[in-house]
């Protein structure tokens, strides 16, 4: 991650240089190179599989294969080599797009014809199904041998549905051999059999919800006739996840109580039983189909508890609950679960994501393997890592919780007469969580005297429903007021330089940049990396697993489109006054160019100093190794160019009011 220090130099007397400028090792490259993202894992045979962005690639995904027992260092080979890329297109951010056949094969959906097919080790990848315009494959699982799919197909109507594909290839030509399980739900995911395969679990639900606002699982006899199945669980809540136990029981998550809590239903006739029952969530908002955050180890499950922070626990058959001691505090998932083995993935305080296997055969002396990431690659990263400060504040509209990541270097301070600039960072979504951990955009900041502080606003998940709930239909003003009062906390404690606060944030987050630049002046500079402008602009042109989203967020339409306008920063763009970069993918379909093109001309009318950056062949969120790089170095540029500091190793940024 960074060049060797020179000799001697951690014990050299600390220089003291304006903040901003201090010279880093932990370079743009480096950032990229850092940022992989893990997107599930398997066990095999006695081999563990992994799915794995490679930014150098054009940010492709690949699957990648180590021995089961190794640790960090071992063998790791490429199982699917370039140009095969494992995406789905399934509600526009995918997931689950891959899984293991029993004998060992690799079924993955190719992002290019949205096909699933299916690789033998050692041999070329051959289809599953056949080419059909307008349809795409995702949250794959391969349940009690069989391969379930949801399948989404787009037209003047969108329809999604549970399928089955035969593994035999008598698909590959022939649409018709692909059998729909489910229908009557304008949304699918989660599908899994029961051990004897007699039964369908999944989960479901309907516009205008979100599935973290209303959800429910339902459950079908496969020699039933009707293809909706029943309700079993959910419906006035957001339940999630079902999963069959060996004996048949049906566990999920649900959140009637508040909490998305485990629960387990002996039979669909039986009373549910929550299990371990606790003011943290097991869950959360299911914007990609693979995510899993339980597994069933036997008559046990290990589950993820957050509160703020992510937990692994044991819960025994009795409800006794064992904290499970791993180095990843944020974006925990459980992957998968054999015997005692478990695979979880997320990320630790102050390290890159990683994959671990962890031995349950003892809960209280759990065996933790690290078996890629979770690390940064050189051992002199960790003098510049920056420890992380919960902390949170009385905000107008309730308590707020928040993340500290100040500057840090081990051998630069910045003058004893001068506070630090700050970026405000706003995650997502909204629905989505800050995890609170360093990552390496964060870093290469905080290593050049810049802190940086993540807000759940109000509307984050991880903090039970109803610190979620306090979003709906005040989008545009609870979160835009939450990250207002933050930043406003660290002028008023000397936590940050009053005149060089920044805010920066995408898609949804950008939103609240936009929105927060508009509404006060707590901020001397804004990034909105392809953020919302305009609700009704969103909403017209948006894709269909969020096309009523903006109804629980601010209001359905048309009834409520002056609340619509009066929201989007778009509207009043004329009241920004401070410099803007606008940073957009050219193939994003989420929010489109035309978002981030109207600000511009906005900014441009009102002589307002701003840059924007069109980056082609990306979609929504940056996965390519040259976007990366360019990104956090024109994000640097930026802030030195807003507050007047000539950073260390970028060059100027031309802030331009007519560009």
């Amino acid at each position: 991650m960074v060049e060797p220090l020179p000799p001697d130099s951690a014990s050299a007397p600390a220089r003291t240089l304006p903040f901003g400028t201090w010279p880093s090792r932990i370079t743009a490259d480096a950032v990229a190179a850092a940022s992989p993202r893990l997107d599930g894992a398997r066990f095999v045979g006695d081999e563990v599989w992994w799915a794995e962005t490679v930014p150098e690639e054009q940010g492709r995904t690949t699957v990648r294969r180590s021995p089961r027992a190794s640790g960090t260092g071992s063998r790791i080979d490429t199982l699917l080599p370039a140009p095969w890329n494992v995406r789905s297109r399934v509600h526009e951010y995918g997931g689950g797009a891959w899984s293991v056949t029993p004998d060992g094969g690799l079924v993955f959906v190719e992002k290019s014809d949205q096909r699933v097919w299916l690789l033998t080790p050692g041999s070329t990848p051959t289809p599953l199904t056949p080419t059909v315009p307008e349809q795409a494959l995702g949250g794959l699982r391969v349940s009690e041998g069989r391969l379930l799919a949801v399948r989404e197909v787009l037209g003047a109507s969108v329809s999604h549905d549970i399928v089955e594909i035969p593994l035999d290839g008598s698909a590959a030509d022939d649409i018709d051999r692909v059998t729909s399980l489910t229908a009557g739900s304008d949304f699918v995911a989660q599908p899994t059999l029961s051990p004897d395969g007699s039964a369908l679990a999944w989960l479901a639900w309907n516009h205008p919800h979100m599935p973290w606002d209303r959800a429910e699982v339902r459950v079908r006899r496969l020699d039933d006739a009707d293809p909706a199945g029943r309700r079993v669980a959910g419906g006035t809540s957001a339940a999630l996840q079902p999963e069959w136990t060996a004996d048949g029981a049906l566990l999920y998550v649900d959140d009637a109580n508040g909490y998305w809590n485990l629960h387990r239903l002996a039979s669909p006739g039986d009373r549910p039983h929550a299990i371990a029952p606790d003011e943290r969530d097991t869950g959360g908002p299911l914007w990609v189909l693979g995510s899993r955050w339980f597994a069933p180890l036997g008559d046990a499950v290990v589950a993820v508890r957050t509160r703020g922070r992510d937990e692994l626990v044991h819960i025994s058959s009795g409800g006794v609950v064992t904290a499970i001691p791993i180095p990843a505090v944020g974006g925990l998932l459980v992957e998968d679960a054999d015997g005692t083995d478990v695979l979880v993935s997320g990320s630790p305080e102050d390290a890159p994501p990683g994959l671990w296997r962890v031995d349950l055969s003892e809960p209280s002396r759990p065996g933790v393997h690290l078996l890629t990431g979770g690390r940064w690659k050189d051992d002199d990263v960790s003098p510049w890592v920056p420890r992380p400060r919960q902390f949170a504040i009385d905000g107008r509209h309730g308590v707020v919780h928040a993340v500290d990541f100040p500057p840090t270097h081990p051998q630069v301070q910045g003058p004893p007469d001068a506070l630090p600039p700050y970026v405000v960072l706003v995650h997502g979504g909204p629905t989505a969580h800050a995890p609170g951990v360093v990552s390496p955009k964060t870093l290469f900041l905080t290593s050049r005297g810049i802190g940086v502080i993540e807000v759940n606003y109000g509307g984050s998940s991880g903090f039970g429903r109803d610190y979620r709930e306090r979003l709906r239909g005040q989008w545009g003003v609870v979160d835009v007021d939450d990250v207002v009062d933050i930043a406003r906390s660290l002028a008023a404690d000397g936590t940050a330089d009053p005149a060089r606060i920044a805010i920066a944030g995408g898609s949804a987050g950008g939103w609240t940049v936009l929105g927060a630049l508009v509404a006060s002046d707590a901020f001397s500079a804004g990034i909105s990396r392809y953020g919302v402008a305009d609700a009704r602009l969103l909403a017209a042109e948006t894709h269909d697993f969020e096309a009523r989203y903006l109804d629980g967020l601010i209001g359905p339409l048309p009834d409520s489109e002056a609340v619509y306008l009066e929201r989007s920063p778009l509207t009043h763009a004329h009241r920004i006054q401070v410099p803007v970069l606008l940073l957009q993918g050219a193939d994003d379909a989420v929010v489109p160019p035309s978002q981030s093109e109207a600000i511009r001309d906005a900014l441009r009318a009102g002589g307002v100093p701003h840059a924007y950056v069109l980056y082609p062949g990306e979609g929504h969120g940056f996965r390519r190794s040259e976007t990366v790089v360019d990104m956090v170095r024109s994000e640097l540029a930026f802030l030195g160019a807003a507050f007047g500091f000539p950073p260390d190793d970028v060059p100027p940024l031309d802030l331009d009011p007519n560009g």
